[in-house]
């Protein structure tokens, strides 16, 4: 299948999707809209719009348009087209004008996740290359906001009821390994309450910033107990912001944590709170001296690495590179998360472009990467539905 992937419109379509900024924030993915319908425009898919917000647009887009819906089985592609702000100062150039060099595609989104939305579309066209139809209907969903937890894209979608198939492939950045599982997210904050006194006699106060040392100290990098998940190990806290006081000569009155919590499949907001809670309560502080603050609640995830699709994709990933496709879990979470556990729908993460570079500066992802990803996802999209699937050719 490889053979038959039109390099040269792979990188186009890569760049001209990085070319538009969609840093989130603000977002504003309607600007990519264009280049997404234009590149499917040959396939004359039928399209739905949902736009939550001004320029918070996810695009679904259902090929073939009409026929007999659910004679085939459905496969979900599901990608965000928002990416993470870059600083172009400190980039070696502009993050928004693409460019090539040694093997590889450089700018903001290459691997995080524009590669692989290119490599997914033009599995089409490589497929067709190769003399073969999709084996399933497919349903494109470009979601805004991943990037800040999916609740105006991917969340709006399972919302509306437009999360229906039988399998999804989410092309983020994996290096073309199998996920099947990935950590939940609980981030916010810890407002701590003191007692304010002059500096001079600091022990005449109660200091939030002592307060809130301790806490930082309790939760940074603490073990949370219980076993290692096979895939995604232990969960963990970091304390990742830390301001209090209003003065050097006054003791601190207040002072607040921003943490970020990473948790395994299984745990519920409560759960995850009070682990929380019961830490800092070890403490031996008095009552009222903290209240946390929820910003983002995402649950983890995981499906059976054992699944059908997990083992198709696979073996789709394996024929094309030569090479055994290992089978990951996340320290992190995307989308995927929304269509299986909500949607109910197997769901896989499987992407060109390695992790350590999104969010990075100089990011960027190997043409040979986005090339193999695009016939591996051409041989997905013949063989999923297909009965037995056929070796690639």
């Amino acid at each position: 299948m490889q053979e038959h992937v039109d390099v040269e419109r792979l990188i186009d379509l890569a760049r001209a999707l990085i070319a538009v900024g969609t840093p989130n924030p603000p977002g504003n993915e309607a600007a990519v809209a264009a280049v997404l319908r234009g590149a499917l425009a040959p396939w004359k898919p039928s399209w739905t719009e949902v736009e939550p917000a001004p320029g918070r647009l996810s695009l679904v887009a259902r090929l073939p348009d009409g026929g007999d819906r659910g004679a085939r089985p459905t496969l979900i592609v599901n990608g965000h087209t928002d990416v993470v702000p870059a600083v172009p100062e400190r980039w070696s150039s502009d993050p928004f004008r693409p460019s090539v060099v040694d093997g590889r595609l450089y700018g903001r989104g290459s691997a995080d996740m524009k590669g692989g939305l290119a490599a997914a579309i033009c599995a089409l066209a490589t497929l067709k290359a190769a003399g073969h139809e999709p084996a399933c209907d497919i349903v494109f969903q470009f979601v805004a906001d991943e990037e800040r937890g999916g609740a105006l894209g991917t969340r709006v979608l399972l919302e509306s009821g437009l999360i229906q198939g039988d399998a999804c492939l989410v092309p983020e950045p994996t290096s073309l390994a199998v996920c099947v599982a990935e950590r939940g997210l609980l981030q916010g904050e810890i407002l701590i309450k003191g007692q304010p006194a002059h500096g001079s006699r600091p022990r005449e106060g109660v200091s939030a910033v002592e307060i809130g040392a301790q806490i930082a100290l309790a939760l940074h990098a603490a073990d949370f107990g219980g076993p290692d998940h096979p895939l995604l190990g232990q969960p963990t806290a970091n304390v990742g912001t830390f301001q209090g006081g209003s003065a050097f000569n006054v003791v601190a009155e207040q002072a607040r944590l921003g943490f970020d919590r990473r948790l395994l499949p299984g745990i519920s907001l409560d759960e995850a709170v009070d682990g929380l809670r019961q830490r800092i309560d070890s403490l031996g502080l008095g009552a009222g001296q903290y209240d946390i603050v929820v910003h983002d609640y995402g649950e983890g995830s995981e499906m059976s690495a054992d699944h059908p699709f997990a083992t198709l994709v696979r073996q789709c990933v394996t024929g094309v590179t030569g090479r055994p496709t290992p089978t990951i879990g996340m320290s992190f979470t995307t989308d995927a998360r929304f269509v299986r556990n909500q949607g109910g729908i197997p769901a896989v993460v499987c992407g060109p472009g390695d992790i350590a570079q999104a969010h990075g500066i100089d990011e960027w992802a190997a043409v040979s990467q986005l090339v193999e990803a695009t016939a591996a996802y051409a041989d997905l999209y013949r063989s999923f539905g297909a009965e037995p699937a056929q070796p690639s050719t």
